[in-house]
């Protein structure tokens, strides 16, 4: 990996981090292997982070970030509270997809039962914007009429996060039981047609219309 002039050493070494850990769970990597992908100095993690840890910590972050700052600019309070909402799911499936360094991150994270999330107020904060936002969002949807009354903003995003993150940490497994690759192109549109459509079904008062565009 060369560094980015823009980058930077300390981004180049965040980058590295999560990849390495990633692959390797925080027990498995390596800072020397961490150093080497960036292609700085060893001692530049120790002088930016101050341990492996703190690395560690610096990449849940970065994917953490990625996500949050990603869901903010889908405005979803510009939209309609079931547009809003079918964009938010379908949003959180196509996040997923694309980025399964973040899918490793979590797993491996919560094998240290979430030791290092725990203790950092900056992960507690990143999450209250996004709920506020769903809550502001399914409030619209029931003052409207379309959505179901009390619908708790931290179990809908609990639900929308599962329906796709099974799907991809059990991806393997579910292919092998099933015979047949779940990472195929169809297959992968036709889990984000149920996906979206799950949901928006658990939040609409009224049945969706079969072969419509998600209305309730």
């Amino acid at each position: 990996m060369k560094i980015d002039e823009h980058l930077g050493a300390r981004g180049a070494l965040v980058m590295a981090a999560v990849a390495e850990f990633s692959r390797k769970g925080f027990a498995g990597a390596r800072v020397d292997e961490i150093a080497k992908e960036a292609g700085v100095n060893k001692q530049l993690v120790y002088h930016y982070f101050g341990s492996k840890q703190d690395l560690y910590e610096a990449a849940l972050e970065k994917v953490y970030t990625e996500i949050r700052d990603r869901e903010r600019t889908l405005s979803l309070d510009a939209l309609e509270p079931r547009e809003a909402m079918e964009k938010l799911v379908g949003f959180s499936f196509d996040h997923l997809q694309q980025h399964p360094e973040f899918i490793a991150l979590l797993a491996d994270e919560n094998r240290h039962l979430g030791s290092h999330v725990k203790t950092s107020k900056r992960f507690r904060k990143m999450h209250s914007p996004l709920i506020d936002m769903m809550g502001t969002t399914l409030a619209r949807g029931v003052r409207s009429g379309v959505f179901r009354p009390h619908s708790d903003p931290i179990q809908v995003y609990i639900s929308i996060a599962a329906l796709s993150y099974f799907y991809f940490s059990n991806n393997h497994t579910l292919s092998a039981i099933f015979s047949k690759s779940l990472l195929t192109r169809a297959a992968l549109a036709a889990r984000r047609s149920h996906v979206v459509m799950f949901a928006m079904h658990a939040l609409c008062i009224e049945p969706l219309h079969e072969n419509s565009r998600i209305t309730c």
